[in-house]
């Protein structure tokens, strides 16, 4: 079983930066791809990056691009999330979960999700 931690999130002004984190424990942990979801308010979870553990590729979606870095720290069992320029869209419950295959876009496809963080970018 592996137990995902959120951390990181805040109530921020938009132009400003957040890093979340995502702490992995369990007895084995040994994920292929990892990735960050987002919930806004009223609106359905949505694919904001993910990165392949063992390699360190990355994939982000569109509307991040050029803001927004996943990083992970293979001894710490940790993912991070650098948000930087962020804008009032940006305001989410943030997830972390672990890929089970097939399009790292599908939220259906991650497993063992932490209980997100809120991050609020105010105007």
């Amino acid at each position: 079983q592996v137990q995902l931690v959120e951390s990181g999130g805040g109530l921020v002004q938009a132009g400003t930066s957040l890093r979340l984190s995502c702490a992995a424990s369990g007895r084995t942990f040994s994920p292929y791809i990892m990735g960050w979801f987002r919930q806004p308010p009223g609106k359905e979870r949505e694919f904001v990056a993910a990165i392949d553990w063992r390699a360190g590729s990355t994939e982000y979606t569109d509307s991040v691009k050029g803001r927004f870095t996943i990083s992970r720290d293979n001894a710490k069992n940790t993912m991070y999330l650098q948000m930087n320029s962020l804008k009032p869209e940006d305001t989410a419950v943030y997830y972390c979960a672990v890929h089970v295959g097939g399009s790292y876009y599908v939220a259906a496809n991650y497993h063992y999700w932490g209980q997100g963080t809120q991050v609020t970018v105010s105007s």
